[in-house]
C-alpha cells in the first residue's frame, strides 16, 4: 500500500533533537491530515526541507501530527525533467492539465501566451491564477507520492519562451500540421545525440503544447529556431489540448525509461 505524502518547506528532519517531532505542515495540509483521519500508528511519507525522504510513523494526531521516524527512505530513480510549456487554455482546463501532468511525472510547468489562445490572463488576476494552478500541483504531487513538487512559473510570451528553452536538451514541439514531424522517440534519440546526453535523467526536455486553436506557424518557427527543437506528432488522431498536455509528457517519460516501462534509453 502506497503511503499519504508530505511536502516540508522549512523543516529537515534529520535535525530534530527528539525521537517524537511534530511536522511543521502548512495550514492546508494540516487540513488535509484531518481529512484523512490519521490515527496513531499509521505510517507516512515524508520529503523535508532538504528533500530527504522519510517513512514516518504517527504517534499522535490531535492539534497536530507528532511522528517518529521509521526509516529514511532512499530516492527513486530520476526520471528527466519534463517541462510542460502549455498554451493557456479556457475554463477549468488548466486546472486539469496541471493535476494530472503533475501525476504522470512533470517537473514544472509554463503557462503560454500563444496567438491563439481563448484564455487571455488579466495582469490582476495572473497571481491568483498561478497561486491556484500551484496549489493544484502541490496537492497532485502528495497525491501521487511525488518527491519534489513542479514549480508553475510565471506566463511567458511564445518568444520569450524560445529564449528560455534555449538550455534544453530538447524541445519538442507538438504540432498536427507539419508535414514533416519526427516521432517523440525519433525527436529525442536526435537531441541526446546532439547533446552527448547517456543518461536520460540528465535531460532537460520541453514539451510544448498549444491551446485550443493549436500554435502558428510562426510560433512553430520561433519554437524550433534551435538545433534540438523538433515537431513531433503524437499519433493520426488530434487530441485536445487538455488532452495532448497529459499524453506527450507521459510519452517522454516512458520513451525515457519513465512510467515504469521500457528500460531508459542508451
Amino acid at each position: 500500500m502506497s503511503l499519504h505524502h508530505f511536502f516540508l518547506d522549512d523543516q529537515v528532519i534529520g535535525e530534530q533533537e527528539s525521537s517524537e517531532f511534530t511536522l511543521r505542515l502548512t495550514d492546508a495540509d494540516a487540513k488535509h491530515a484531518r481529512v484523512l483521519r490519521l490515527a496513531p500508528g499509521e505510517h507516512i511519507g515524508v520529503v523535508d526541507a532538504a528533500r530527504d525522504y522519510f517513512e514516518c510513523e504517527v504517534t499522535a494526531a490531535g492539534d497536530g501530527l507528532v511522528v517518529r521516524i521509521a526509516q529514511k527512505m532512499d530516492a527513486p530513480r530520476t526520471d528527466p525533467a519534463v517541462v510542460l510549456a502549455q498554451g493557456l487554455a479556457k475554463g477549468d482546463k488548466m486546472d486539469d492539465i496541471v493535476r494530472h501532468a503533475t501525476e504522470v511525472g512533470v517537473s514544472s510547468f509554463v503557462p503560454l501566451k500563444c496567438a491563439r489562445s481563448v484564455m487571455k490572463l488579466d495582469p490582476k488576476k495572473t497571481a491568483s491564477k498561478l497561486q491556484r494552478w500551484q496549489a493544484i500541483a502541490h496537492s497532485a504531487a502528495m497525491q501521487a507520492g511525488r518527491m519534489e513538487e513542479p514549480v508553475v512559473a510565471n506566463p511567458l510570451s511564445v518568444a520569450q519562451a524560445a529564449r528560455a528553452f534555449e538550455d534544453a536538451t530538447a524541445v519538442l514541439v507538438c504540432w498536427e500540421e507539419c508535414p514533416s514531424t519526427s516521432t517523440i522517440a525519433d525527436a529525442l534519440d536526435a537531441a541526446f545525440s546532439s547533446a552527448g546526453i547517456v543518461d536520460p535523467s540528465e535531460a532537460k526536455i520541453v514539451v510544448v503544447v498549444g491551446p485550443e486553436g493549436g500554435l502558428s506557424s510562426d510560433e512553430v518557427d520561433l519554437l524550433t529556431s534551435s538545433p534540438r527543437a523538433f515537431p513531433v506528432t503524437l499519433g493520426s488522431s488530434i487530441l485536445r489540448t487538455e488532452t495532448a498536455g497529459v499524453v506527450a509528457p507521459a510519452l517522454v517519460l516512458y520513451e525515457c525509461g519513465g512510467m515504469g516501462a521500457r528500460p531508459p534509453r542508451a
